[in-house]
């Protein structure tokens, strides 16, 4: 997947802070506003280069359900990522700020494409699902293994139908797509918290 700079560094300047609740520097609606732009940005950039590798959508709600399915294993990866430095209830606090801050994302883009309607519950309701499902596979020192990347491209394929043109899709997602966001993903969030030392 093509690299495209997406800012994931806080600006050096230390604002003054009140009691809210803390991850590092920021707050946890902070750090969650952050992640979601970056991850909104990555499922973006992960849909548009599929089609730039020649495999096809059939219409607007196959390239919403991809773009879904990649913001559902970004989630989740961040969420065993951050296990290692910020304790159970503030990761909690993070990925439930995270979720909803990336449905405010969908909610804004599906009622430009689709028009009016309430596209949170059915979002929430995947991520629910998908969680369940990333939560059965293992993973090596906070990173993804052949098997999370495998379920990944099984629902994209899903998606986009194994015909022609997308039959080798799959292989896209586990041996190019998965693993390049898996990389972006973990930078990203290791400079928000300052852990890229």
């Amino acid at each position: 997947m093509a690299g495209r700079r997406i800012r994931d560094r806080w600006h050096n300047s230390t604002p003054e802070r009140d009691n809210r609740d803390v991850i590092g520097e920021k707050s946890a609606d902070d750090q969650a506003s952050a992640l979601a732009f970056i991850l909104w940005r990555h499922a973006l950039n992960g849909a548009i280069n599929l089609h730039a590798e020649d495999f096809r959508y059939d219409s607007d709600q196959q390239r919403i359900g991809v773009i879904s399915e990649l913001l559902a294993f970004q989630i989740q990866h961040i969420d065993r990522l951050t296990h290692a430095f910020v304790d159970d209830d503030s990761r909690a606090r993070l990925i439930n700020e995270l979720c909803n801050k990336v449905a405010g994302h969908m909610q804004e883009n599906l009622s430009d494409i689709a028009g009016p309607g309430n596209y949170i519950p059915p979002f929430i309701a995947l991520l629910n699902r998908r969680f369940k499902n990333y939560a059965e596979f293992t993973y090596q020192e906070h990173e993804p293994g052949y098997a999370a990347f495998r379920y990944l491209g099984h629902q994209v394929l899903d998606i986009m139908g194994d015909d022609q043109d997308n039959r080798w899709v799959i292989d896209q997602i586990i041996e190019i797509d998965a693993p390049d966001i898996t990389e972006q993903i973990t930078k990203s969030t290791q400079r928000l918290f300052g852990r890229d030392t």
